[in-house]
């Protein structure tokens, strides 16, 4: 029979996948009946106390969080008993009372936003997916897009690139990161110019290079006809800026700087693809695991370093629970990231929901360059 903790995983399972969908109107995912499983006979009479405890701990919880109890009639040593058979659980906002005060939260935050959506974009047909693009979103940006969107209805872009659209208050940056939401409550492309090519930004780390007065930084666009300054025998891809810039010397060594999510500008330039020796070195967080899974979806044949465990739980005392924004990190449920070692799954499984007293990240900063540089020099080479 199912546990309270096995329930409220069931019900967040489905709140965390459903949530836009219901508060969006595309469907209705609540009342949602939950079946609690069933003793054999033979197990309900042998341990006939331990199961009437646990009926109990359900009731209790259900009446709780006022969810119904369905039951069925057992027969126990002549007796019978009414026994739980099922959960019912009536709406989205009881499933979002159950999961916690973030869900809560979430909850009643985006039951505004779709109000404003239906009042300000009657005619999109996608609220529940732009619902899902803004949910992250600042009260501030989720304003900003209500307008830069209503500016987009009566006006054209096409062909200027992100800087030269006359929105005022509106940056280009915050363009690029916000197109998708943009187009989907419009309900067509913003048309702009063409990004530049791709481009990465690396470090040579080779000491004898270095020491003959070798440049120490380049870049190279995907396209372009580039060769670095040597063949690197180890290449390590890291997730922070400043890692890569500042990274220790490395006999035949490269530190790129990371793309974000995806490896495929990196897949573009074969003396990375190629190298000897591969590396990865992200957060210890949930984005910094799916990254590192998404490099090797994209070809590339990545080893990673510092993102065990082990790691996460020797550097958890210098962890964190927010964003640079001051915002919380939500837990998460894991995704399939059939990618990832076992070893990795297990520490990304661990970030996605931590034990109590340890962090939902460990940023890359937090672990010394030295420790770094030990750990690569000593790694096993694929």
């Amino acid at each position: 029979m199912k546990t309270v903790a096995d329930l409220e995983m069931t019900i967040e399972r489905r709140l965390t996948r459903t949530w836009h969908r219901d508060i969006g109107g595309a469907e209705a995912n609540w009342p949602y009946q939950i079946s609690l499983g069933q003793p054999t006979s033979v197990e309900l009479e042998a341990d006939f106390a331990i199961w009437s405890r646990q009926t109990a701990v359900i009731r209790d919880w259900a009446l709780r969080h006022e969810t119904t109890v369905g039951f069925r009639d057992r027969r126990v040593h002549g007796t019978t008993q009414p026994f739980p058979i099922t959960v019912t659980v009536p709406d989205i906002a009881t499933a979002a009372e159950i999961c916690g005060p973030e869900w809560v939260q979430r909850v009643a935050r985006n039951e505004i936003r779709i109000n404003e959506l239906r009042e300000r974009f009657p005619c999109c047909t996608e609220h529940p997916k732009v619902l899902r693009l803004v949910d992250s979103y600042t009260d501030l940006d989720f304003g900003l897009l209500l307008d830069v969107a209503a500016w987009f209805n009566v006006n054209s872009a096409v062909g200027m690139t992100p800087r030269q659209v006359p929105v005022p208050g509106v940056h280009a940056k915050w363009l690029n990161t916000h197109g998708p939401a943009l187009e989907t409550l419009i309900g067509r492309s913003l048309e702009l110019a063409r990004r530049h090519p791709a481009r990465i930004h690396f470090t040579y780390l080779d000491p004898v290079h270095l020491t003959n007065g070798g440049r120490r930084h380049d870049s190279a666009s995907v396209g372009d006809t580039m060769t670095p300054a040597y063949r690197p025998d180890v290449v390590i891809i890291v997730e922070n800026k400043d890692t890569a810039i500042h990274f220790p010397a490395v006999p035949g060594g490269i530190a790129v700087e990371g793309d974000g999510f995806g490896g495929s500008t990196a897949a573009a330039f074969d003396w990375i693809a190629r190298a000897p020796a591969l590396y990865y070195w992200g957060d210890i967080d949930a984005e910094g695991f799916e990254i590192l899974a998404g490099y090797r979806r994209d070809g590339l044949a990545v080893t990673s370093i510092l993102m065990t465990s082990d790691t996460y739980e020797a550097y958890a005392a210098w962890g964190t629970n927010t964003l640079p924004n001051g915002e919380r990190i939500r837990r998460r449920q894991p995704k399939d990231l059939p990618d990832l070692t076992a070893e990795e799954r297990l520490a990304y499984h661990a970030v996605c929901q931590p034990s109590d007293g340890l962090p939902l990240r460990v940023e890359q900063e937090r672990i010394p360059l030295d420790v770094a540089a030990v750990c690569l020099s000593t790694a096993e080479r694929p």
